[in-house]
């Protein structure tokens, strides 16, 4: 040390604090160094215990401030739900939906004229989106059901309504469209009446505002409720500590990478927290709000869309900030144990069916080594792994949608489809964002055809697979639909041209055999020679075949017209037709055949 400059102090009590003086010494000493984190002091046990995250224990009651309530639009599809929230913050978010119908989860802060904020949630009223409704349902404080004044209560009125009791929610009744001629709201509240709301006409205590979204008729009246009702409720919440908040949407950009939309729920959310939901991870690099502004935090009640997302969080799920990247590394560490865990206990009872079927082969096959003795049995080249093509035929799709929640709706749709037998449909692969080069590279492997759900294919595409775009649900399933009918064998279909009935047996000698003839009247349509004909006694058929010769009078004729007598002669003389028996003569053609698939919308 005294060859060190700056190390003058040589006691055996001196610290050494400079970095540099103590790489300086090591490196007169002819050693490397390595700079490591200091150890942390934890035993085995503890280990695993610190690594999940909770929620933390609701905040006692004087921290507690008020926050902006959470209010989620439902109702059945084409009801008007897009169209109110865009009256509500005077923007036009139907025109953009594809097919005018809501596919995706929105949330927005709207500020009402007495200066409240109130956040809503727009979902989808299709019914492939149940899931997402059930979320919605989930993150919220207030359910605003939009129902048609025309049309009354609905397939998804119901599923809301049945979620609302489930959840507990609040609801208020928006009845709509009451510009339109043909708007019964009478009707409508008493069908919503039978469905167990308890509305307030009825002396129950659930509001009920008739309204126009289009022409914003009694809109200041439904603010009005909402904010009534929050304040009845007394929504409350802790602004300090970590933040804690649920993911309404997931999606994939282009240029900015993966982006969740989230609503806040506790705390306050800064740039650079770190996050955890599900397996997922965060370092906040950027906070927006609905119109793409950049914030410099989000406060509870509010919606924000998160940016510096790791891996894309599913929707639904909760988000928790955590201490610092090293936590949040251990809280996926210890969450992909257990799942691994979890998935290793359901695959059990399949790996035992698998062991206790190769344990019974292999004691077959020993048995009849022994028997054969040492050197008998050869065995032959090893059977094939992977089995032939069975002749099923088969269409496999890769799915690509632009937010999580669109790709689940789609696969779950895709889970209805039960005619495997007929033919196959294979899952290949899924995800969100753009369809990518190794996407295509995928299609072509596996003959697979690419659904890209609102977002744009590869810019140079070389080979010829085929890629869909599609951003409707329903047209994606019809595609789909017609892809698995062009695939199906073409069915047989028959058509019946005439019947005749037999009104006596008489047999005719032929060279030195006896032949039967069915003499017969034709009662409907025609009878052609060159057809097929059937013959049926008692609703039973006895033959079915071709006709050896076809006589009226004496003569052979190629075709019956109706309530004409002829002699029929079938071709198998064995069968002999007997008075009051029917003949039923047909022809039959293929017709392509179509798939019995029903999504269930």
């Amino acid at each position: 040390m005294l060859f060190v400059k700056d190390a003058d102090n040589i006691e055996p009590t001196a610290q050494l604090h400079d970095i540099k003086i103590i790489q300086e010494i090591a490196k007169k000493l002819g050693t490397r160094i390595r700079i490591v984190a200091e150890p942390t002091l934890i035993s085995g046990d503890n280990e695993m215990k610190d690594k999940d995250v909770t929620p933390r224990p609701p905040a006692p009651s004087d921290l507690l401030k008020p926050r902006p309530p959470v209010v989620t639009v439902m109702g059945h599809v084409d009801h008007g739900k897009t169209t109110l929230l865009d009256s509500l913050r005077g923007a036009n978010v139907a025109s953009g939906e594809a097919g005018g119908i809501t596919q995706h989860i929105g949330a927005f802060t709207v500020t009402l004229e007495n200066g409240e904020k109130v956040t809503f949630l727009d979902t989808p009223g299709h019914a492939a989106f149940s899931s997402m409704r059930a979320r919605g349902a989930v993150a919220t404080d207030i359910i605003v059901l939009v129902v048609a004044a025309e049309d009354g209560v609905m397939a998804q009125t119901k599923e809301v309504i049945s979620l609302a009791k489930e959840a507990q929610v609040p609801v208020i009744v928006a009845i709509n469209k009451i510009d339109k001629p043909e708007a019964d709201i009478e009707k409508t509240k008493r069908e919503l009446y039978q469905m167990g709301l308890a509305l307030e006409d009825f002396g129950g205590d659930i509001q009920v505002i008739p309204i126009s979204a289009l022409k914003g008729t009694n809109l200041d009246l439904l603010a009005e409720a909402v904010s009534t009702q929050a304040t009845i409720m007394g929504l409350k919440s802790d602004y300090s500590g970590l933040m804690e908040g649920v993911v309404v949407e997931s999606k994939t950009d282009q240029r900015r990478g993966k982006l969740s939309t989230a609503i806040v729920k506790r705390g306050t959310l800064r740039k650079g927290s770190v996050l955890v939901s599900g397996l997922a991870h965060a370092k906040v690099r950027g906070l927006f709000d609905h119109n793409g502004k950049p914030m410099d935090k989000a406060e509870p009640g509010t919606p924000v869309e998160i940016l510096g997302w790791r891996e894309l969080p599913l929707a639904g799920d909760l988000i928790l900030e955590v201490e610092s990247e090293k936590k949040a590394s251990s809280v996926l560490r210890y969450r992909q144990h257990e799942a691994q865990k979890e998935k290793a206990e359901q695959s059990l009872e399949e790996i035992r069916k698998k062991e206790e079927e190769h344990l019974a082969k292999y004691r077959a096959e020993r048995d009849a080594r022994r028997l054969a003795g040492r050197f008998r049995l050869r065995q032959g080249p090893r059977a094939k792994e992977v089995l032939d093509d069975d002749g099923i035929p088969r269409v496999s799709v890769i799915v690509k949608g632009d937010v999580h929640g669109s790709v689940e709706a789609i696969l779950d749709v895709l889970e209805t489809y039960t005619g495997h037998d007929k033919c196959r449909l294979d899952i290949v692969h899924y995800g969100v964002g753009n369809v990518s080069e190794s996407d295509v590279e995928l299609a072509k492997s596996f003959n697979a055809i690419i659904y890209a759900f609102a977002v744009e294919p590869p810019a140079k595409i070389t080979s010829d697979v085929p890629i869909r775009l599609c951003n409707i649900i329903y047209r994606l399933i019809d595609d789909l639909k017609e892809e698995i009918s062009s695939k199906l064998p073409p069915v047989e279909v028959e058509e019946i041209l005439g019947e005749a009935n037999v009104l006596q047996m008489f047999s005719i000698s032929e060279g030195r055999k006896e032949v039967p003839v069915a003499g017969s009247r034709c009662t409907k349509g025609v009878l052609k020679k060159s057809q097929k004909f059937r013959l049926v006694r008692n609703g039973e058929i006895v033959y079915d075949g071709t006709l050896e010769s076809m006589r009226h009078l004496k003569n052979e004729v190629d075709t019956i017209k109706k309530d004409v007598e002829c002699g029929l002669r079938l071709k198998d003389s064995k069968v002999i037709p007997q008075a009051g028996d029917i003949l039923v003569c047909y022809s039959t053609r293929s017709e392509p055949q179509k798939t019995d698939w029903d999504p269930g919308f």
